[in-house]
């Protein structure tokens, strides 16, 4: 009979191993087509924002006072056309983004290399640091050629960045897998 922890250990290890190789590939297909990533992306935001708004309007509706509401409402027709504008100019949309992912990434590559000194000890620590190193740098690099690098870099610097994650998340599943070989005897 198999220890149950060690069996759990084993199959979280695995399924974290085919979701990291998942995550390179995608990050591959990302960087391949870096203006349909991007553009992909920027749609995505924008029908989110236009689901949003209409949301938010709607739950206006339900405020307790008429102060309140209308608050509410223009909150919701903000965000409205926020998405409406994003859809309707897609590459001004990427560019806006592209100022956000820059913030994103040098934030996450501080706090990824904050978190890898943290578990220094552990095996894999080194993962940590460079998928956080190579985070920070996208984030200079982007923020430093923008505005040319609107158009591509949301693609390439996500495809990047899922490939990096990918790789530390099959190094993570391989080692929880071999901690449930060994617990198991």
């Amino acid at each position: 009979m198999s220890d149950p922890i060690a069996q759990a250990a084993k199959q979280g290890g695995g399924s974290t191993t085919i979701l990291g190789v998942v995550t390179i590939i995608l990050g591959l297909l990302a960087m391949s087509a870096p203006m349909f990533a991007g553009a992909s992306v920027a749609i995505m935001v924008a029908i989110i924002l236009v689901a949003a708004g209409v949301a938010r309007m709607v739950w206006a509706f339900r405020a307790d006072s008429f102060c309140q509401g209308l608050l509410k409402l223009a909150i919701g027709g903000i965000t409205l056309l926020a998405g409406i504008l994003m859809l309707a100019r897609p590459l001004f949309a990427l560019g806006t983004l592209t100022i956000f992912l820059a913030a994103f990434f040098i934030v996450d590559g501080i706090f990824e290399i904050i978190a890898a000194f943290q578990v220094k000890p552990v095996e894999g620590w080194g993962w940590l640091l460079s998928g956080g190193i190579v985070s920070l740098l996208l984030g200079i690099m982007i923020w430093r050629q923008f505005p040319v690098s609107g158009t591509w870099a949301i693609g390439i610097l996500v495809g990047v960045k899922l490939l990096f994650a990918g790789m530390e998340m099959v190094y993570l599943g391989s080692t929880v897998r071999e901690v449930g070989r060994v617990a198991e005897g």
